[in-house]
């Protein structure tokens, strides 16, 4: 089941952070945006659709926020749950293993 939270910045952006089905297991996506619509917008032009952000269950960890705000493109995934030895890869290895 999909699930996902976000986080305000001070600075007034946000990052989201969504856990999605894909085949036999699950990644955690995390999207830095200037608010939570514009992040969204911003999987769904990589071809998401059908992502949507329905309460806060799941928001971001302090080390997730911190690892989006380091990543030049601001959009990132790993599987979850986290593998310790698993480093965030950018999005563009997510379209790419498809």
């Amino acid at each position: 089941m999909p699930g996902g939270g976000f986080a305000r910045l001070p600075g007034g952006s946000v990052v989201v952070a969504l856990t999605l089905p894909v085949d036999d297991h699950r990644i955690r996506i995390l999207v830095h945006a200037g608010n939570r619509a514009r992040a969204l917008t911003r999987l769904r032009n990589l071809g998401l659709r059908a992502v949507y952000l329905r309460g806060n269950s799941q928001p971001p960890t302090p080390d997730e926020i911190t690892a989006v705000l380091h990543h030049p493109d601001g959009l990132i995934w790993r599987t979850a749950p986290e593998a310790a030895e698993e480093l965030w890869h950018p999005i563009r290895a997510l379209r790419m293993a498809k």
